[in-house]
C-alpha cells in the first residue's frame, strides 16, 4: 500500500515537472525579443501580424475566385 502511494506521488512530481519544464522551455519563454517588447507583448504583435497577413490572402484568394467566375461566364 505504501508503495504504491509512493510510486503515485513520485509519478506526479515527474508529470508537474515535464509539464512545468514544457511550458517554460518549449513554448520560448525564456527567449529575448530582438525588438526589446516583453514576452506577452510580443507573442500578441506575432499574432496580429499573423491575422492580418491571413487577412489579406484570404481577401486576394476571393478576389481571384471571382475574377475566375467572371472569366468562365
Amino acid at each position: 500500500m505504501l508503495g504504491r502511494l509512493l510510486s503515485l506521488v513520485l509519478g506526479l512530481a515527474v508529470v508537474a515537472f515535464v509539464a512545468y519544464w514544457a511550458l517554460n522551455n518549449i513554448a520560448g519563454a525564456e527567449k529575448q525579443d530582438p525588438l526589446g517588447r516583453s514576452q506577452p507583448k510580443a507573442v500578441l504583435d506575432r499574432t496580429r501580424e499573423a491575422t492580418k497577413r491571413f487577412e489579406r490572402d484570404t481577401e486576394q484568394h476571393i478576389r481571384d475566385t471571382e475574377r475566375k467566375m467572371d472569366d468562365a461566364r
